[in-house]
């Protein structure tokens, strides 16, 4: 008796149109998490009792944007990430941390 040769594994995603429409995709992510309600599902999904609060200042307090804005930004959206896949309930929280 012989081994069957291993079938080769199916693909793990859809081809991609050489041709994308990145905004259309956008919309239509953005609009299956709206439908979906899965921001406040997953903020949720953590358990109350292991908060990490996040107070979000303005994007831009002292003026117009530039490329030193940057830094907070990313701050901004990677530190809430990181709490939040470490288990922590991350509820964020936009206000005004200037003084």
């Amino acid at each position: 008796m012989t081994a069957a040769a291993p079938r080769p594994a199916a693909p793990a995603f859809d081809k991609v149109p050489s041709q994308v429409d990145f905004p259309a995709q956008e919309r239509c992510v953005l609009e299956s998490w709206r439908a979906g309600d899965l921001y406040r599902k997953s903020v949720l999904a953590r358990p109350a009792d292991r908060p990490f609060r996040f107070f979000d200042g303005p994007p831009f307090a002292t003026g117009l944007p530039h490329y030193g804005h940057l830094l907070a930004s990313i701050t901004k959206d990677v530190v809430p990430r990181y709490w939040t896949m470490r288990g922590y309930r991350v509820e964020r929280r936009w206000g005004w941390d200037c003084h």
